[in-house]
């Protein structure tokens, strides 16, 4: 019994299991688990020197985590002991950990897709909603105790109203979707069915049987093409919405070419990853007027904010909050210690990311 106990696998827990308790608990009957004791990178490279983490199986990673660790880079992934052979990621996005290193090293990540979906698609309508509309220059007034846009005095005895700027309606305008993957088909269907808005999109190739899904399985029916050229998408969306994942080749994929590419007075909406679009582009083409208002949930290098967004009346902000439910933090956990539990008894994972889909 001891013998057997003794070849558990072992895993390394970066992160705190804060909701799938049951699930976790699966794992913790049939593995052992290492946390460290390190509060920082640098401790926590001293430790993986120390061997610490030497019969480490896998690293289950939450996107905490990089507060003690910082970016699974080229660095960090060298000093991992040769006996990780998995990363589990708890969530979609996973530019934190650099994947060219892990696959020179024989490590399979996985990550957590469809559990964010729902949750993203909604805080970008939410974001989309209230960039049309202006809601941020009226709410940030009532913070001021004006109401609106706040008073101007005519005369001691009389008062106007300075009000902001009209909002525009969403329904018949378009919105075009920057990568059409599972939170793009989620905000297709939301922004079809409740504001009756056009969708178009652009990805790498043709979603043939996503657009069949959204025309046969949306309610109401999702009207949707695919357009072949960035111009195209840009210069004719009212409303542009990234929906793409960062890396090499999308960072800064909407910068200075691409705005004066748009259509004049264009909403965006981004809650993707903030370094896919320029931000100090960005405040520039709002200070023009070629982008009328944005709605952000991310930031190029969060949790600091560009002060030109900061201080623009046309830019709404949440810090970060796309995935922020009970359900969906829940969801991402179970997804992901579901990976942990399929390489500990099948030796592969469920959800590998695409780019090792090879080394499935």
């Amino acid at each position: 019994m001891g013998s057997e106990e003794h070849q558990k696998p072992k895993i390394l827990l970066l992160g705190t299991i804060e909701h799938a308790h049951a699930a976790w608990s699966r794992i913790t009957s049939i593995a052992d688990i290492i946390q460290p004791t390190s509060t920082d990178r640098t401790s926590f490279l001293s430790e993986c020197a120390s061997g610490a983490f030497s019969s480490c199986l896998l690293a289950y990673r939450t996107f905490d985590s990089t507060t003690l660790t910082g970016p699974l880079d080229h660095e960090l992934i060298s000093a991992l002991p040769d006996s990780i052979k998995y990363i589990c990621h708890v969530g979609a996005g996973y530019d934190a950990i650099s994947i060219p290193a892990c696959t020179a090293r024989g490590i399979r990540v996985s990550n957590t897709p469809s559990a964010v979906d729902e949750a993203t698609a909604d805080c970008a309508l939410f974001l989309l909603l209230g960039a049309m509309r202006n809601f941020n220059a009226g709410m940030t007034a009532l913070r001021r105790n004006e109401w609106r846009g706040g008073t101007e005095a005519e005369e001691e005895e009389e008062k106007t109203i300075k009000m902001p700027p009209l909002g525009r309606d969403p329904r018949g305008k378009t919105l075009g979707i920057l990568g059409m993957g599972g939170i793009g088909k989620c905000l297709a269907r939301k922004v079809a069915g409740a504001f009756g808005m056009k969708v178009q999109y652009l990805n790498r190739r043709r979603d043939w049987e996503g657009e069949r899904e959204l025309r046969e399985q949306g309610s109401p029916r999702v009207e949707v093409e695919w357009v072949e050229t960035m111009e195209e998408l840009l210069g004719t969306s009212d409303v542009l919405s990234l929906n793409l994942p960062l890396n090499a080749e999308t960072r800064h994929i909407i910068s200075i070419k691409e705005f004066a590419m748009m259509k004049p007075g264009i909403v965006i909406i981004n809650t993707a990853r903030g370094a896919v679009m320029d931000e100090a582009a960005l405040v520039k083409a709002l200070e023009s007027g070629q982008v009328q208002s944005v709605g952000l949930d991310v930031y190029e290098n969060e949790p600091e904010i560009h002060p030109g967004l900061l201080a623009n009346p046309n830019v709404m902000l949440v810090p970060h909050m796309g995935t922020w439910t009970v359900e969906t933090e829940t969801k991402m956990e179970e997804w992901a210690i579901s990976n942990v539990q399929m390489a500990i008894e099948e030796g592969k994972l469920r959800s590998i990311v695409p780019e090792q889909r090879n080394m499935q």
